[in-house]
């Protein structure tokens, strides 16, 4: 007889409706803090399927948290849903071609990611009531990941003040516990003021910011000699002053992106590329202001956490593919560049194949890739025991943030790949609520590695979220 208190069955019982959440999000992308319909699918289902809601978590109206159980240990299943600017693509195609002329997309399956978290959280509910296990497990509704850092913001203002452990996911052409290592991340944004002045009239008189900025570029980049080999510094204009080159400009504004592998560097880093502003405006008589956008930390390892979850992966095998699926694959390999498949296979140190979807599971590798982004799922690794999942959803080799990941959102292989993180995510909060020894080793290892290297929030305590405001109905 079946038993139907299992995860994998509780998880197919809700899968039809998560993945048609899943392709509605994809549908209606929104980007960093603009996530209204968004969220407002994903609580919606919250509440179709029983879970006791916390709308605008932390302030941020985009932000949701259902909770489900009694007792016990609370566990977090984190979510997220936003898309990138740009990304915009008809789904199922094997060439670029724009839904919407600029418009953003699901270039990084956050779509999937939101929608298998819930479908997690949903088949743990159904375990909890049937078996009567004391335990609560929870979805978070992140917005803003995408260089927004919601979740940085969530853990400063106490939302997981009170979770135990926390498990997420991430969609891409591998499965494999993600690698226990990302950047810590500043995004600042530094203002110049100076005063215009007609540039061949009277140059003298003018205190050009546009030339700071530039004195400020030329400074990072000597810095560059003097860092953490692992740190990486970016930059991008944000307002060069205006398209009149006959005047002084009077304002210029710049974001750098500010990047470490260990946080106290990165906040050490920071101070070093506002010294080279204040030089800069220095040089030029004009003033700077350094304004926070954004920060997050780096992943904080949790080895107990991450091998819960090769078990759960080692149970379920690989990802159940079919011959469409594949099919479909390999006409997306067909655009990739071998640089972007050689480098997923090196990843998992393994040589390239002709396989186009990965239906195995990458065996685990503590230590990880240093090469790699920045997540504000850092900042929960910090708050609480934390392992995330990687599981393939789209072709081996396809970039993030590109349009062949749109593209493959609402493929049949996303489908399955989403549904299987689902079952994965679900089989650790199990083993989490039904195992308090295997619990308490997590939160050991984390209170020790804490000890050693206290967490210090890279955001200010009076710095708020970039909010944008709801849009007006039309």
């Amino acid at each position: 007889m079946q038993n139907t208190s299992e995860i994998p069955t509780l998880v197919e019982r809700h899968k039809d409706d998560l993945t048609g959440l899943a392709d509605r999000v994809w549908a209606m992308p929104e980007t960093l803090y603009g996530e209204y319909r968004s969220c407002a699918e994903h609580t919606a289902m919250l509440r179709a399927k029983g879970f006791r809601v916390t709308e605008a978590v932390a302030g941020i109206p985009t932000a949701v948290m259902g909770e489900a159980g009694e007792g016990g240990p609370v566990i977090a299943i984190l979510g997220e849903y936003d898309a990138l600017p740009g990304l915009s693509q008809v789904a199922g195609l094997d060439h670029p071609q724009e839904l919407e002329e600029g418009a953003p997309g699901h270039g990084c399956g956050h779509n999937l990611l939101g929608s298998a978290a819930m479908l997690a959280a949903c088949a743990v509910k159904d375990w909890l009531e049937a078996t009567g296990t004391p335990g609560r497990v929870r979805y978070y509704g992140c917005p803003a990941e995408e260089g927004g850092a919601a979740k940085t913001f969530m853990v400063r203002d106490g939302a997981f003040d009170d979770v135990d452990a926390a498990v997420t996911w991430h969609p891409g052409g591998m499965t494999r516990v993600d690698d226990p290592l990302s950047l810590a991340n500043t995004r600042m944004d530094f203002h110049f003021s100076g005063r215009s002045a007609h540039a061949a009239a009277q140059p003298h008189l003018g205190r050009s910011a546009l030339d700071a900025v530039e004195l400020m570029s030329v400074g990072v980049n000597y810095l560059r000699e003097h860092m953490p080999s692992d740190a990486r510094i970016h930059y991008a204009y944000l307002d060069a002053g205006g398209k009149a080159p006959n005047v002084v400009q009077s304002r210029a504004s710049v974001r750098y992106s500010i990047r470490a592998l260990k946080l106290h560097e990165m906040l050490a880093l920071v101070e070093r590329v506002k010294k080279v502003a204040e030089g800069a405006a220095l040089m030029t008589e004009t003033t700077v202001e350094a304004r926070m956008f954004a920060a997050v930390s780096n992943h904080f390892e949790n080895l107990t956490m991450d091998r819960i979850m090769q078990e759960a992966l080692d149970e379920l095998g690989g990802v159940p593919f079919d011959d469409a699926d594949r099919a479909y694959a390999a006409r997306i390999r067909a655009t990739l560049s071998p640089a972007d498949i050689a480098a997923e296979w090196s990843v998992v140190n393994q040589p390239p194949s002709d396989a186009v979807l990965c239906d195995w599971v990458v065996p685990m590798r503590p230590g990880g890739e240093v090469l790699i982004g920045s997540t504000d799922v850092g900042d929960v690794t910090w708050k609480v025991p934390t392992t995330e999942v990687l599981v393939a959803t789209a072709a081996i080799g396809t970039p993030l943030h590109s349009w062949q990941m749109t593209a493959q959102g609402l493929s049949g292989a996303a489908h399955k790949g989403m549904v299987h993180a689902a079952k994965a995510m679900g089989r650790v909060a199990q083993i989490l609520c039904s195992d308090p020894a295997r619990l308490a080793e997590a939160q050991a290892e984390h209170a020790a590695r804490l000890a050693m290297t206290p967490y210090t929030c890279p955001m200010p305590a009076d710095h708020p979220p970039p909010l944008v405001p709801r849009p007006t109905a039309t």
